[in-house]
């Protein structure tokens, strides 16, 4: 999967493979020297996760490699719920940076309570990093051969270190597949609202989103903010436009128009688009647009002509192309897969 594809690749027979049949087991490995915030990432993301009759769809468990405390890079003691084999019996592994692990910054190898623990994770176990957590998938040798990101800050380090690892740091998140990493801090909540939404789809990673009250899709291609300063109050923003263009997706929205809309020479609004968006604006539209197409798919029995038609995406053909390129799957798979309709009948 290239580092611009990151968002559902979903099967044409159904759902990702990996993605959880029930309640999906998460454990969070909690290592010394761990940030608190990182740490509560995956328990406040995909405990907001629920089905449609509210009922939960993951079970999130802190544990540490041997069971015992281990201390913050707060200050405060962590007291974990399990012990080695919460790793062993997941689902999904998570792994928080540390802040106290030096040695994997020169590509020293794990102590032998972490390195046991992990490898005692079932193959075929889906592995996620947050930041620095990438160290540890890397120098237990999972990261080998396998694209990845980590914190830009680091990423000459981490290059040094694990040569093996085809780093992308200019990215919020790579998913390969069965193993997902992500950028600093922030990046970490976009990776786990994206693994809810490859596993139940936009619908349901949107409330979740709303209930820890952050921006529900981030494209993880999207560059890292590296050396952005925040405009000053008398530069002129394309915030402005972007939020009006939301409301106008299904019309066509050419460069000149949008520029017009910022009171902008198009040169300036599309350089300045890029700085504060990370991405131009034709690749802006179309990401939007195709979140818009999956929402309609999801929600409702429309044909797949008039989805295109309402995302801004012209015809089915041309929604089928953008779909497949930037998901590796149809319209008609993506609603058969997330959309709780019939879609036998669809509304002409």
């Amino acid at each position: 999967m290239d580092r611009t594809q990151a968002e559902t690749t979903t099967s044409e027979q159904g759902r990702t493979p990996g993605a959880p049949v029930g309640r999906h087991r998460i454990a969070v490995l909690a290592l010394p020297g761990v940030p608190p915030f990182e740490l509560g990432i995956p328990s406040r993301v995909f405990g907001s996760a629920e089905d449609a009759e509210g009922r939960p769809l993951y079970e999130v468990t802190v544990c540490t490699a041997d069971g015992a405390p281990v201390l913050s890079d707060a200050g405060f003691t962590v007291q974990p719920a399990a012990g080695p084999s919460a790793l062993a019996a997941a689902d999904t592994v998570i792994v928080p940076p540390t802040h106290a692990m030096p040695e994997l910054g020169r590509g020293g190898p794990l102590p032998p309570e972490v390195a046991a623990a992990i490898a005692g994770i079932r193959p075929g176990t889906r592995l996620v990093s947050i930041c620095t957590g990438s160290y540890v998938l890397a120098a237990a040798g999972l990261l080998d051969g396998r694209p990845a990101t980590t914190h830009w800050n680091l990423a000459p380090e981490f290059r040094r270190a694990y040569p093996r690892v085809k780093l992308d740091e200019d990215v919020l998140f790579v998913d390969d597949g069965d193993v997902l990493t992500s950028a600093g801090v922030a990046a970490g909540v976009d990776l786990c609202l994206h693994i809810i939404r490859r596993d139940h789809g936009a619908a349901v990673a949107n409330r979740a989103a709303r209930m820890c009250v952050v921006p529900p899709w981030r494209d993880g291609g999207q560059a890292q903010y590296i050396d952005r300063p925040v405009p000053e109050p008398t530069v002129a923003s394309t915030t402005a436009t972007r939020a009006w263009a939301l409301e106008h997706l299904g019309e066509p929205l050419p460069l000149d128009r949008l520029a017009e809309h910022a009171r902008m020479s198009l040169r300036s609004f599309t350089r300045r688009f890029r700085d504060e968006v990370g991405m131009t604006p034709v690749q802006w539209l179309t990401a939007q647009r195709l979140e818009m197409a999956k929402h309609l798919l999801e929600t409702t029995d429309l044909a797949i002509d008039l989805v295109a038609h309402r995302a801004g995406l012209g015809s089915g053909n041309s929604l089928r192309t953008h779909m497949r390129t930037a998901f590796g799957v149809s319209p008609a798979a993506y609603r058969r897969t997330f959309s709780p309709h019939d879609a036998t009948a669809p509304v002409a």
